[in-house]
């Protein structure tokens, strides 16, 4: 981790982190955590007590802290106290933070309509009401489409080059009309080359 000399409890916790395989980016988020628990302490963080853990989490939320952030700090904590002090009922108190939903930005009727009609095609309008009607993302849509590719080297009695351009074709008809802002989508002939 560092170059300074290292105390035993710190190292017993390296340790326990080692024999579980952590990466060493998770060993020094944890290390970290912990040393920020211990500054806020102010005395070695061994001799919590769950009042102090609790403490330590309201700290956290008057500092609002992410909720990414927050449970980090809490994963850390509960490793380190119920795995290298094997101190079990101390991190009761402490509970995750929950992440706010956003909700999805979803096109209004008029919008999907729109960029339906600046399909190039019928095929594509149904490749783009599929993706779409299925709530794919662009990307999803794009990997969908690669696999789909790398199928075609392997439709026995098909004409797999005839495939793979239709599926090229779908790809970047799809992409195109999804990554443009709705009031901007037209048909595009360049993308039937």
């Amino acid at each position: 981790m560092s170059d300074k000399p290292i105390s035993p409890l710190r190292q017993r916790m390296i340790d326990d982190m080692t024999a579980r395989r952590f990466s060493e980016k998770v060993q020094k988020a944890y290390d970290r955590h912990v040393r920020t628990f211990a500054a806020f302490l102010d005395r070695s963080p061994d001799t919590a007590t769950s009042e102090d853990l609790r403490r330590f989490q309201l700290h956290m939320a008057q500092q609002q802290i992410g909720p990414g952030s927050s449970n980090a700090a809490i994963a850390a904590l509960r490793f380190f106290f119920t795995v290298t002090l094997e101190r079990l009922g101390l991190v009761r108190p402490l509970t995750t933070v929950n992440k706010p939903r956003r909700a999805p930005v979803v096109l209004s009727q008029e919008e999907a309509a729109r960029l339906l009609e600046a399909a190039p095609g019928l095929k594509y309008r149904a490749a783009l009401s599929v993706a779409y009607g299925a709530g794919l993302r662009v990307s999803e849509v794009v990997k969908a489409l690669s696999i789909g590719i790398e199928c075609a080297g392997h439709n026995p009695g098909g004409n797999e080059e005839a495939t793979a351009v239709v599926a090229d074709t779908i790809g970047r008809a799809v992409v195109h009309i999804m990554v443009t802002p709705v009031d901007m989508v037209k048909p595009h002939s360049s993308l039937l080359t």
